[in-house]
Formats: C-alpha cells, structure tokens, sequence
C-alpha cells in the first residue's frame, strides 16, 4: 500500500457485527470492514484514533474501506491480520530464512489429507503454519483463549511429522514493540499438544513487524518461550 493509496479516518466505534465498524471520513460517518475474527477492543482502544484505510477490492464487498492500521503514538501499527501471510511469503527466499533450507517452491494453503497450510515449502515438505499476534505487550502470550481449532491443528501437525514432513511454527507479532512470545500454559491441552511437536522435531519463530511508508515489513526476530 503506497503513500499515495492512503485513506485517512477517526475510529468511532466497533458494530454489533465483530467484523464491522464506524469510521469518521471527511466529517462523515462510515461503515468500515474490519478484516479480524476477534473484537479490537480486546486489545486496544480504538476509540478516536487515527486509522489508515484502504479500498475493499471485492465487487460485492458490503463496505467501501477496510481498516488496514492504527495510529499509536506516532506511529502506525498493522491491523490487518491477513497481510502476515502475503508478507512472510515474499521473505521467504531472503537470509532469514535460511535454516528452513532449499526454498525455491513455495505454494499457498496446501493441502495434506485434513490439514492446509498457510505456506508450504515442495524442496523440503516444509509445512509452515503462521499465526498472527495482535498485543501491545512486551511479552505476548499465545494463545489467549482456548480454540479447538488451533487444538486440532496441532493434533494434525503432530500426525504430519511423524510421516515425515517437516513443521515450522511461525508467530509473527505485529508491534515491533513485542519483546518475546510465551506460549500460554494455562491452555493446558494446547500447551502439551505443542510440547509433543517440538519432541518431534517442529521448529519455532518468532518474528515483529513495522510499518515503513504504509508498507508492513519484517522488522525483527524475537524468542518464543514454552516453559
């Protein structure tokens, strides 16, 4: 997203729709799309901030914007969770990911008997599965409430490694300002679940990231702690 594809608005408030918003564009409201399966206020208040906007691409898209990042401070921080993906993807032959070894076929949402990956390496039968942390914490502790699915996935992961294939583990936080990622122990089943995998061979990483020019990029590589 250039500079020059920038929208600018004031965040009103969030709809009774998790996936909707107010947004105040030119002195005039409008319904915003807010591309997260989970409510911001969780996370932060929204309420009177500056937020960057960009065109819904779908023709039949209810809404005309999507909330794409918030002004915190003097700085904007990415809020579109979907872009985690997209932005690893384009990283992946750089240096930084080198320890995941040949990376010369990469495809998207693979699919392996039950199991699709967000990213899948054909060199390696790497399967990288990516989650997106949205915290404004030093440490950020995943997951924060219990889900069957991030349940099951493990369960799969798990089936997946002993035939063979390989797993990379990939949390990306979307504050720079993130230090660290605890794995939450309190979610006890996902905790054992993800202890199985690293004993069979999962690799972890954790990385931030920093918007440059209304562009999300990878700014940095942080710990992931599972004690």
């Amino acid at each position: 997203m250039t500079e020059a594809k920038m929208i600018y608005g004031t965040f009103k408030e969030e709809s009774k729709n998790r996936f909707l918003c107010q947004v105040t564009i030119d002195s005039k409201d409008v319904e915003c799309y807010i591309p997260s399966s989970c409510r911001l206020g969780n996370f932060i208040d929204m309420k009177g901030r500056t937020v960057l906007l960009k065109h819904n691409q779908a023709k039949d898209a209810r809404t005309e914007y999507a909330i794409y990042a918030v002004k915190i401070k003097n700085e904007f921080i990415l809020l579109n969770l979907s872009q985690a993906n997209r932005i690893i993807e384009e990283a992946l032959p750089k240096r930084r990911f080198s320890f995941l070894g040949l990376r010369r076929q990469i495809v998207r949402e693979k699919k392996i008997g039950g199991y699709k990956s967000d990213l899948y390496i054909e060199d390696t039968k790497t399967l990288i599965e990516i989650k997106s942390i949205l915290s404004f914490q030093k440490t950020a502790l995943f997951p924060t409430v219990y889900s069957e699915r991030g349940i099951k996935q493990l369960v799969q992961l798990s089936s997946l490694l002993d035939k063979g294939f390989k797993v990379c583990y990939l949390f990306a936080a979307f504050s720079h300002h993130v230090r660290e990622i605890q794995i939450n122990n309190g979610i006890e089943e996902y905790a054992r679940l993800f202890n199985v995998c690293l004993e069979k061979g999962m690799t972890v990483y954790g990385i931030t990231l920093k918007m440059k020019d209304g562009c999300p990029l990878i700014h940095s590589t942080i710990p992931v702690l599972v004690g």
